[in-house]
């Protein structure tokens, strides 16, 4: 069984990534993950400047998941240049994450983002509660998901993945967008939201901002349904990362059966510690073993019945 995908012209030895926000600080945490399975891995979002973020909680647990509204606290880029300067240590492809407000900083970060040592970059345009940023800019929809790839596209030499939100029901369209533009691959999706919950005896919303994005197995149906349906929109042009609540093995060959080439694992660091990447190759493995499936794009939309 061969689990190597290619992700941008980058071979990966397996499909399960970390995601963006998760461990992602430093070059120690990326090279952590790496080590206990992670195909390849996503660094926390960095920002022209430093950002203290929103002010706490900015975390708390639900029935079935998390409510965050971290605001993307970062070091900003400068230190980030310097981290991440080599990462020639980490047994996995690293790629980048740049949040900007405007066109023209996403287009200036991905431009000096290169003076590290990415294979590719990310883009969030999908975050829903942080001002300035991602749903709360407007950046969830086709015109701007449009005009942010093609800025970047223009500014840089590296593979540019655009993230795209959940929340926006017409996740088709920001796929085409973003594939038009140039984009040589998509990330669905992120957080849910946003979501809020309320203290009884404070009587005060518990996240500090009030509000943040929902995460974990709650989100994994809808992550399954904006997979499907950006696969669709692109029609296998260029890959599609699965993100949002999945935890399993089974949830991963779910996301692949509906058009993702890759997972992108965050949450379930918490529910199944951080050898989950392993625990989930394993289990991949174990449903190709079972059912004689031999490649990972075996899987890869065999649902649409191509």
């Amino acid at each position: 069984m061969d689990l190597s995908t290619s992700l941008c012209g980058v071979k990966v030895e397996n499909p399960v990534l970390l995601a963006s926000g998760i461990l992602g600080t430093t070059k120690g945490a990326l090279k952590l993950a790496a080590e206990n399975g992670a195909g390849a891995v996503v660094i926390k979002s960095i920002s022209l400047k430093p950002r203290m973020g929103h002010e706490n909680p900015i975390l708390t647990e639900t029935e079935s998941g998390f409510l965050n509204a971290v605001g993307y606290s970062n070091m900003g880029l400068k230190e980030a240049l310097e981290e991440f300067k080599d990462n020639q240590d980490v047994p996995a492809p690293v790629i980048a994450s740049i949040i900007g407000e405007t066109p023209e900083e996403f287009a200036e970060l991905a431009q000096q983002i290169q003076e590290a040592d990415f294979k590719a970059i990310e883009l969030p345009l999908s975050c829903p509660h942080t001002p300035g940023t991602g749903l709360m800019a407007g950046h969830g929809t086709p015109k701007a998901t449009r005009i942010i790839t093609a800025e970047v596209k223009k500014n840089c030499d590296l593979p540019v993945i655009v993230k795209l939100s959940p929340s926006v029901m017409q996740i088709g369209e920001l796929a085409q967008a973003a594939k038009k533009a140039g984009a040589d691959a998509i990330t669905v999706g992120n957080s849910l939201g946003p979501g809020m919950q309320i203290d009884i005896y404070s009587k005060k919303p518990t996240l500090g901002f009030g509000v943040g994005g929902l995460s974990g197995p709650a989100i994994k149906p809808i992550t399954i349904r904006c997979i499907w349906d950006a696969y669709k929109a692109v029609e296998g042009g260029i890959p599609v990362i699965g993100c949002g609540g999945l935890t399993t093995g089974e949830d991963a060959v779910e996301a692949m059966l509906a058009g993702a080439s890759q997972v992108e694992i965050g949450t379930a660091i918490h529910y199944r510690g951080l050898n989950v990447f392993e625990k989930i190759k394993e289990e991949i493995k174990k449903y190709m073993k079972d059912r004689q499936v031999e490649k990972i794009g075996e899987l890869v939309g065999a649902a649409h019945g191509r």
